[in-house]
C-alpha cells in the first residue's frame, strides 16, 4: 500500500537519541530509546506556555516545528495509541481522591490536545485530525491520512507520538513501547528530497518498525 505517496522532511524525537547518527544506530539495533518521561526543551516557545505541557505535547510540538516552514493551510494528521495517558491518569486519580476536577486539567488531557497545542504554538491554520488507529494498526492510521487527500489536500503534516506511561500502568500492561514522536510531510507528488512511501500491509508495522524501515533505506534521515 502506498498509492503514489511521498515522504519528505522527517523529524523525530525520543529520549536518549539526539542526532541523525544516533537515529541510524537505533534503526540498526545498536542503540535503544530510553523509557523515561524526559521531554524536548522546545525553547522556541513561550516559557509560560511550555511549562504546562505534557511529554507527548512537547514531543509533538518539537517534531512539527522541525518541518517548518509549511504552507499556511497545511493540515495536520495526528496519530497516537496512548494520547495524554499521564494526564488522564491524574484526572482519574483526582476524581477518585478529591471528587472534583479542574477544568484546565481536563482541557489539557483530551486526545487531540497535542495537535491543538502544536497548532497554537506554531501558528498553524490548516486544522488537524486526531486519530486512534483501529485495531492498534499504525498502517490504518497512514491509510486514513492518505484518504484525506480526497478532500483536495496538496500536502499533509503526518505526526505520530506516544509518551511514557505512568508507572502505575505497569501492573496491567508489560513492555510498553518506549516514547517516540516523528513527523513528516506527506504528498501525492514528489518534492525536493522526497522518497516514495514504502509498501505496507495491515498489521505489519508498529510506528517504531515503520521508522526503522524508513531510516534503513538510507535515502532520508531524521533530524
Amino acid at each position: 500500500m502506498n498509492g503514489g505517496f511521498y515522504i519528505s522532511r522527517l523529524c523525530a524525537w525520543a529520549p536518549g537519541i539526539e542526532t541523525s547518527g544516533e537515529w541510524g544506530q537505533w534503526a540498526q539495533g545498536k542503540r535503544e530509546i530510553v523509557s523515561a518521561a524526559k521531554s524536548p526543551e522546545i525553547v522556541f516557545t513561550d516559557s509560560m506556555f511550555r511549562r504546562r505541557l505534557s511529554q507527548i505535547s512537547k514531543m509533538t510540538v518539537h517534531v512539527v516545528h522541525g518541518l517548518l516552514p509549511v504552507k499556511e493551510d497545511t493540515k495536520m494528521f495526528f496519530v497516537s495509541f496512548r494520547g495524554e495517558l499521564s494526564r488522564q491518569y491524574q484526572i482519574n486519580k483526582m476524581l477518585i481522591e478529591e471528587k472534583s476536577l479542574m477544568p484546565a486539567a481536563f482541557s489539557f488531557s483530551v486526545f487531540n490536545a497535542p495537535a491543538a497545542l502544536a497548532s497554537i504554538a506554531l501558528g498553524l491554520k490548516g486544522g488537524y485530525t486526531a486519530l486512534y488507529p483501529g485495531n492498534n494498526s499504525f498502517v490504518s492510521g497512514l491509510a486514513s491520512a492518505q484518504a484525506a487527500f480526497c478532500n483536495t489536500q496538496s500536502e499533509l503534516i503526518f505526526v505520530y507520538a506516544d509518551e511514557q506511561p505512568p508507572p502505575e500502568y505497569e501492573c496491567f500492561v508489560k513492555n510498553f513501547p518506549p516514547p517516540l514522536a516523528f513527523a513528516f510531510i506527506l504528498t501525492q507528488k514528489p518534492q525536493p528530497s522526497s522518497v516514495p512511501l514504502m509498501p505496507l500491509e495491515a498489521g505489519e508495522d508498529s510506528p517504531h518498525d515503520f521508522l526503522k524501515r524508513l531510516l534503513l533505506r538510507g535515502d532520508i534521515n531524521a533530524s
